[in-house]
């Protein structure tokens, strides 16, 4: 099999459009969701309020210990039973978000932790409220330690996009497979659709390994 140079140029638009349109705007979103969701998680646990911390445990560790194929399928094919359409995008980035909120959660928390004592004493020698503390004191540190990790579980998110293509979303992958369907050539588009993937994943993983070392404390 010969690699076709005009079969390549054809199809590479609307491989392009459908990598932006739904492959990119699902990562975004789903690192959205992930990111503030992840938050919430951490700082519920942090409040040490048993029911709602053990709740909140008890939810990730399910999500954590289930693959994220089953939740995506859970989302789009079986809540539907239970009264509650979704659409393939809508349920991709939700399955997407929540399944990498349970692992950001974690992350968040190693920030947290890793806020110096004399920081949480300070803020309540000067008896700033809660929301202020955590608001102006322990979040803007802790999210600084922790943006590498974050960003790591962000191309490791992007990578898996094509799952979506198994609840119907138009994604890269789906795309190309449905290109080398159509023409019987497989070869030029799934190549290509790698090579996207390529191109944008490694320059954000190089970057992100520069950022993590300018971060990294001297010593």
């Amino acid at each position: 099999m010969n690699w076709d140079w005009d079969y390549a140029f054809d199809i590479l638009p609307e491989l392009l459009q459908h990598f932006v349109q739904y492959t990119l705007v699902a990562t975004v979103l789903g690192i959205a969701v992930a990111a503030v969701l992840g938050l919430v998680f951490a700082i519920i646990r942090q409040l040490r309020i048993p029911i709602l911390a053990q709740a909140t445990t008890a939810f990730i560790e399910f999500i954590r210990s289930t693959p994220l194929l089953i939740q995506l399928f859970f989302l789009f094919y079986a809540l539907p039973g239970l009264g509650l359409t979704l659409s393939p995008m809508v349920a991709g980035v939700l399955g997407l978000g929540v399944h990498y909120a349970c692992y950001c959660a974690d992350v968040y928390r190693s920030g947290i932790e890793a806020v110096p004592k004399g920081q949480w004493e300070a803020t309540v020698a000067l008896q700033l409220p809660s929301q202020t503390t955590w608001r102006r004191v322990i979040l803007p540190q802790a999210v600084r330690n922790v943006l590498p990790a974050l960003g790591n579980y962000a191309i490791a998110m992007f990578k898996e996009t094509p799952f979506l293509a198994l609840i119907t979303v138009p994604e890269l992958l789906r795309t190309a497979r449905t290109i080398g369907g159509d023409t019987y050539e497989y070869l030029e588009p799934l190549t290509l659709a790698g090579l996207i993937f390529l191109a944008a994943s490694y320059p954000t993983a190089l970057l992100l390994r520069r950022v993590e070392r300018r971060m990294r404390p001297a010593g």
